[in-house]
């Protein structure tokens, strides 16, 4: 899991909230299994990074001073080594869930989480596993739950169509149902789902796991 000889997990934790960042220390540092750094933003967590590392696990405030989203993220990760690096944030929307895990996070730690909890979601991510607390995975399956519920049958056979590619005349066809009835679905689950046109509804969809 590390390469220290003590057998230490070395953990940097990266957040702009100080009393966050403070509590998170202390309490890592008297467990006796961790050796502990701290940065205040992306910025100063690659340059420990690049002074320190790479560390067994990375632990990133997800809107701290220079993350811009995943897009830190994935610097961290390059600058780590490849080696986990893990995200805490308050209450993720399911897109940034979706986002930040396909960006190769090992995981994503609530700031309500207790902190030994904490820290054996460190551990767990060190090990080199994927961490996602209870709350994320339940929200993530209750707003698949409310799309599909929200689609009717006949969008939802409209949207598998869309998600092939073919046109309101092609789909017309298939459907034996004529072209504006198609556009007033297509109207529909683009409203339902939130999206600006067909190809954001179907990126919205298969980020909800509805094909």
């Amino acid at each position: 899991m590390n390469d220290n000889q003590n057998g230490k997990v070395r953990v940097l934790v990266a957040d702009d909230h100080e009393m966050i960042l403070e509590m998170i220390e202390l309490f890592l540092s008297q467990t006796g299994d961790f050796e502990v750094w701290t940065a205040r933003s992306l910025k100063d967590a690659i340059e420990q990074i690049k002074k320190n590392g790479p560390f067994d696990i990375v632990l990133l405030d997800f809107v701290m001073p220079g993350m811009k989203g995943v897009a830190g993220l994935k610097t961290a990760i390059q600058s780590n080594g490849g080696k986990p690096v893990g995200i805490i944030t308050g209450s993720p929307s399911g897109r940034n869930v979706t986002d930040i895990v396909n960006a190769g996070a090992a995981g994503i730690v609530l700031k309500t989480t207790p902190m030994r909890t904490l820290a054996n979601a460190l551990r767990f991510m060190a090990a080199g596993e994927l961490y996602l607390p209870r709350q994320i995975t339940i929200d993530r399956e209750q707003e698949v739950d409310d799309a599909n519920a929200l689609l009717s049958k006949k969008e939802s056979q409209v949207l598998s169509h869309l998600v092939e590619g073919m046109s309101n005349r092609e789909i017309g066809e298939a459907l034996q149902l004529a072209e504006p009835t198609i556009k007033m679905h297509v109207r529909s689950i683009c409203g339902k789902l939130e999206a600006k046109n067909r190809t954001q509804a179907v990126l919205r969809a298969k980020e909800l796991g509805l094909y």
